[in-house]
């Protein structure tokens, strides 16, 4: 089982920081490697680490995905515009993986629980989105792995990531169970579910934010904005929820569940956003690299999992909004096509419903980009009007 960290201690079991730490004392002039010991420079230097990665190995990355042709396959019936990026190297979301997921084992505290499920569910839904995309490639058609054998296997990665997080004592008894609402005292709030229910909605929060990305990831650009501003805002819930400075409980003063260790969290926060715009320098319009579902299952499910994590799980609908609208757009097509024989959009998702409608497609991106921004913003606002 895995065993929760319920008070600061200097790490010992950190790979790069390990060799980099004990030399601290060997000369004077290492002395200065003292500050790796804290959260906020291992933050900073996970998140550069990732974006170095992302954007020294792109080139090659992208050389070889065109000498072996794994382009992309795009839907017959979406935009006639889309048509021309037949053929464009897709699957780029490998390497935004390998980018999180590397700075985060080489500076964060491998001891640390809320690490290692971070990175098992990160894995886990890599592997199910590469299938997809290997069989999409493979047929020569935008159908890869049957939906319910996707779902199925994403199902059994959050049940256990989610009975582990709550069942295993990584959760402090006072918060486990305990509903966490924006502009709201979490002290003062009563709001406690059943055990089998608040599970069954983390797993739905995890499931859910990763068909969002996937869902959004139908423009040059368009759901890696999103999902990296998503991980800045939760790199400050993460830090504010978990971190305690000189004896101050940060949590406490704002009114926000305080759960020891997932202050860690914000060095796999910050490798998201580090690998996010890495990949996006390459992603951009017109973009050179897809992503693919091997990159939007993951992160989805990673945000889903921070949210979990961090006890904000209803602020994730706010910082990811964009998310919800795509999803609920679907929903919403499907339904009223289903009853009535009409469609509410042009196309859904809904940003296809604006290229339709004539917006270009650089500019329907950078809104989306603006209206996700506003939406951190807003959700960054709850920490104090509570």
């Amino acid at each position: 089982m895995l065993r929760p960290v319920r008070r600061p201690r200097v790490p010992r079991n950190r790979l790069l920081y390990q060799l980099l730490y004990r030399l601290r004392d060997q000369a004077e002039w290492l002395s200065g490697l003292n500050v790796l010991r804290y959260t906020s420079t291992r933050i900073l230097l996970t998140t550069l680490t990732a974006l170095l990665v992302s954007l020294f190995l792109y080139p090659w990355f992208i050389r070889t995905l065109e000498r072996v042709q794994l382009g992309q396959v795009v839907r017959e019936d979406g935009p006639k515009s889309h048509l021309a990026k037949r053929g464009t190297p897709t699957m780029g979301g490998s390497l935004i993986i390998f980018a999180v997921v590397i700075p985060t084992v080489m500076w964060s505290d491998l001891r640390n629980p809320f690490v290692v499920l971070a990175t098992l569910v990160t894995v886990g839904n890599g592997v199910i989105g590469f299938l997809d995309d290997y069989l999409k490639i493979k047929r020569k058609n935008s159908k890869g792995l049957p939906g319910k054998l996707k779902l199925l296997g994403q199902l059994l990665i959050s049940v256990g990531i989610v009975y582990q997080l709550y069942e295993s004592g990584m959760m402090p008894d006072a918060v486990r169970y305990k509903l966490a609402l924006p502009l709201t005292n979490f002290y003062t709030s009563d709001l406690v579910l059943p055990a089998w229910l608040y599970m069954a909605f983390a797993i739905f929060v995890i499931l859910g934010a990763s068909h969002g990305v996937n869902l959004t990831d139908g423009l040059d650009g368009l759901a890696i904005g999103p999902v990296i501003i998503s991980a800045g805002t939760f790199l400050v819930l993460t830090y504010a929820a978990g971190t305690m400075i000189a004896g101050f409980d940060i949590a406490r003063y704002l009114n926000i569940p305080h759960i020891p260790g997932v202050g860690e969290l914000a060095l796999y926060c910050g490798a998201i956003c580090g690998a996010g715009i890495g990949f996006l320098w390459y992603n951009t319009y017109p973009a050179s690299v897809f992503m693919g579902d091997v990159g939007s299952l993951p992160l989805g499910a990673g945000l889903g999992f921070l949210a979990v994590a961090s006890k904000n799980e209803f602020t994730l609908a706010i910082v990811g909004g964009i998310f919800v609208l795509e999803t609920v757009s679907v929903m919403i097509q499907v339904v009223s096509f289903r009853l009535t024989g009409k469609r509410v959009f042009k196309m859904a998702p809904i940003h296809h419903h604006f290229e339709l409608k004539g917006w270009a497609e650089p500019k329907v991106i950078v809104r989306f980009w603006i209206v996700s921004f506003a939406l951190a913003l807003v959700a960054l606002a709850t920490l104090k009007i509570r």
